[in-house]
């Protein structure tokens, strides 16, 4: 179990953006891969669930700029060395908690992302060769139409792949080392050393703006071309 300092307090770290974010997006691929899965009448809305996936991923990359201070790329991407350093000290048990994203957490939020906006984004060029067509598979050739609706496949079991083993580290620290994580992206508050940085003022019009622009963008995307 993790020793906790002697002094700590609940100390905010993830702005409501990012929560509703993460929620969001995992109920998005849930939702696409079951409706995906029923067929028939479903493909309409297993299309819309990748729609909002692109969505929130382009509201994610924005934010990841001009959010919060933990919400912030340059605050928890990590170089290979530090990154490296963390998984060692991680194996051996000896690792410290982090406020925001740990390294190896940081390089998987990323992972995801990309995995997410590929698979959504294949699916705009996807067919199912009988009834169901992508928003935009008039821009490119039936046969790489074909091809990137294999690609569209193919992405998913990785990005599969990636959300067990990010779950398989949500459940470390969880468990096995006593951060609460789940609760943080809940509430959006850690317990951590007094003192410690915490997310700072939401600047709520810029994220606001920066959630409309991403739908219009993504709604433009899908009927304007």
């Amino acid at each position: 179990m993790t020793h906790q300092p002697d002094t700590t307090l609940p100390t905010p770290v993830w702005d409501l953006f990012v929560r509703l974010f993460h929620w969001l997006l995992a109920a998005s691929i849930l939702f696409a891969w079951w409706s995906g899965e029923q067929g028939g009448n479903w493909m309409t809305w297993h299309m819309r669930a990748g729609y909002t996936v692109l969505g929130l991923i382009l509201f994610r990359l924005g934010w990841g700029l001009v959010g919060t201070h933990y919400a912030r790329f340059k605050e928890f991407i990590r170089g290979p060395k530090q990154t490296l350093g963390y998984g060692m000290k991680m194996l051996r048990r000896e690792e410290h908690q982090h406020a925001g994203h740990n390294p190896l957490g940081g390089w998987m939020v990323l992972v995801l992302l990309l995995l997410s906006a590929a698979q959504a984004g294949t699916g705009l060029f996807a067919n199912d060769e009988i009834f169901t067509e992508g928003p935009l598979v008039h821009l490119v050739s039936y046969d790489l139409s074909v091809e990137i609706t294999r690609w569209h496949k193919l992405i998913f079991d990785g990005l599969l792949i990636a959300i067990g083993l990010h779950l398989l580290g949500v459940i470390w620290h969880q468990r096995l080392r006593g951060e609460k994580l789940i609760q943080a992206m809940l509430h959006g508050r850690k317990p951590l050393p007094e003192g410690t940085t915490g997310a700072g003022p939401t600047p709520w019009v810029r994220g606001l703006l920066l959630a409309l622009g991403s739908a219009a963008l993504i709604w433009a995307l899908v009927n304007l071309l």
